[in-house]
């Protein structure tokens, strides 16, 4: 019967009446049609409607348009987490062309570096960073005829800073028609936004997500964290983080309120709890230690229950139990910049309910099972990526496959080709893979430090610390921090006959690093190595946690 013709098929055509593209930004028209006079955003004194979040992006994406920026075109964003930020999620990608959300805490030669390789048009910043970014800009006005259009976000709640563009962003707006039709991608394989990594080696590579991935992942959150219609969300998680882990495109879905916050203080945290009846938050564990550890004074009560998501290192028994106590539940999240944020979540089961807070905290110390928008999630040799046994105990390299992988490097095929060797996307870390099927991290191959939810590159340290003329060699690990998560220490073996004091390398490196990759410990002395000259980073890593 294999000539026969499959009825399903024959005339059962796909069209623009049955199959559209997947965005995001399908999201905001929606949310404003559906729920126009709810309130969106809070900040501050200031608090805008769905319909008029709706208005704001389509006056940015219509002034973006105007001054020619579309489809390849990319507007980059330096900005802490307030409402203009939250409408270049929309805005932007609404006029065809890519957000790159910068890091705010990077220094200029990074920022000149991501503006450059991006090639943005447009920069969108917060006067409160205009002494970094005059210095990023004047780096890139070395070369001739490369110019970008600066527009100068005056927040009312921001410390102020040197107007360093032709116009505000308020102006801008306001050239903008607020009816600017709202076209979703022909194609939902466009890219929507591009993310820097942390550089483990060299510069730091450009990931770019398309409307599909952001679309899918901004689902995942509500399924993995049982969301109902909306919630009330605390922007304590930076949107440069994997566009805040598409909680922007989330939160929008369900017509919930996103709650802006331009500095993470524990004081401004329980305001929020109290004042706006804030139900979910995400951050590092950091945040979790700032409202436990946060003075009477501080505090407030309030009566809703609050979901907490957290990323990096898993909360210890004793945090987990304070936070319930406080009456935050925690839920801990694993993923990469490369896979949209999250895509693995400690899916927690109601029979572990029964454990004691010991064995509660064991169990979701695991990273756990894939996101219903992952498809795949393995740990398997690093080489022939046949899976390792289900044993909790056999070392291997987690791989992950699906739409809500990136589409890749940007301009750096080597990378891409190099990360999806074999049909999987190679995470280099590395974990045990469990019984129940589970996974639990063990190590980070690539030896980046995860300090307060900030990714670190030991070698870029290591790349500064050398440079000093005392340094004869240089390791970077992890150590242990009960405030940060982890922080740098740096083990220095110095030249014959030379000297340096431990304060003088972490002022070297300060100057010459965004300040939070410096080393916190300096350790002087012999390295350890191999017969074949290579450092032994495990030797260094056990010292480092008895410091």
């Amino acid at each position: 019967m294999g000539d026969s013709v499959n009825p399903f098929e024959s005339d059962l055509g796909r069209g623009p009446s049955n199959h559209l593209a997947l965005s995001p930004l399908s999201f905001l028209p929606r949310a404003a049609a559906v729920y126009p006079e709810r309130c969106a955003v809070i900040h501050g004194d200031r608090a805008y409607t769905w319909a008029e979040v709706y208005q704001r992006s389509r006056r940015l994406a219509s002034a973006l348009t105007k001054r020619g920026i579309g489809r390849g075109d990319t507007v980059a964003m330096m900005a802490p987490n307030t409402p203009p930020c939250l409408e270049a999620h929309f805005g932007v990608p609404a006029a065809g062309a890519v957000l790159n959300a910068l890091n705010v805490r990077l220094d200029a030669a990074a920022i000149a570096f991501m503006l450059n390789h991006g090639e943005a048009k447009v920069l969108i910043t917060d006067r409160e960073f205009s002494p970094v970014i005059k210095e990023a800009l004047a780096e890139i006005a070395k070369a001739p005829g490369r110019e970008i259009l600066v527009i100068d976000i005056d927040d009312p709640l921001g410390e102020g800073g040197e107007l360093l563009g032709e116009t505000d962003y308020e102006s801008f707006l306001a050239t903008g028609d607020p009816d600017f039709p709202w076209i979703l991608p022909d194609d939902e394989w466009e890219s929507l936004s591009l993310l820097y990594t942390s550089g483990t080696t060299g510069d730091p590579k450009g990931v770019v997500y398309h409307h599909r991935g952001a679309y899918l992942n901004a689902i995942g959150n509500i399924q993995v964290w049982g969301m109902g219609p909306h919630p009330v969300y605390l922007w304590t998680l930076p949107m440069f983080h994997c566009n805040g882990w598409c909680f922007p495109w989330t939160v929008t879905a369900l017509a919930g309120t996103h709650v802006c916050l331009r500095q993470v203080r524990a004081s401004a945290i329980y305001d929020a709890l109290a004042d706006h009846g804030v139900t979910h938050l995400c951050g590092a564990p950091i945040v979790m230690q700032m409202l436990l550890n946060a003075p009477e004074e501080e505090r407030r009560d309030f009566g809703q229950q609050v979901k907490f998501m957290t990323a990096a290192a898993p909360p210890p028994a004793a945090v987990l139990a304070a936070m319930q106590d406080a009456g935050i539940e925690v839920t801990h999240v694993y993923g990469l910049t490369e896979v949209y944020g999250p895509a693995v979540v400690c899916a927690w089961r109601g029979e572990w309910d029964a454990f004691d807070i010991e064995k509660q905290a064991a169990m979701k110390a695991r990273q756990g099972v894939n996101y219903p928008a992952l498809e795949g999630l393995m740990v398997a040799d690093a080489e022939t990526l046949e899976p390792v046994p289900r044993d909790g105990q056999t070392l291997g390299e987690v791989f992950m496959r699906g739409n809500v992988v990136m589409k890749g490097y940007l301009k750096n095929p080597s990378a891409t080709e190099k990360a999806f060797n074999g049909g999987w996307f190679h995470t280099g870390d590395l974990a045990v893979w469990h019984p129940d099927g589970y996974i639990e991290l063990k190590d980070r191959s690539k030896d980046i430090i995860i300090s307060g939810g900030e990714n670190i590159s030991s070698i870029e340290i290591q790349d500064a610390l050398y440079r000093h003329p005392a340094v004869a060699g240089a390791a970077v690990v992890a150590k242990p921090d009960e405030k940060w998560g982890e922080t740098p220490c740096a083990f220095i073996e110095l030249k014959p006959g030379a000297s340096a004091e431990e304060v003088e390398i972490i002022t070297f490196c300060r100057d010459r690093l965004a300040h939070f990759k410096a080393p916190k410990k300096v350790v002087f002395g012999p390295l350890p190595k191999t017969s074949t000259g290579k450092i032994q980073k495990f030797v260094l890593r056990e010292k480092a946690k008895g410091l």
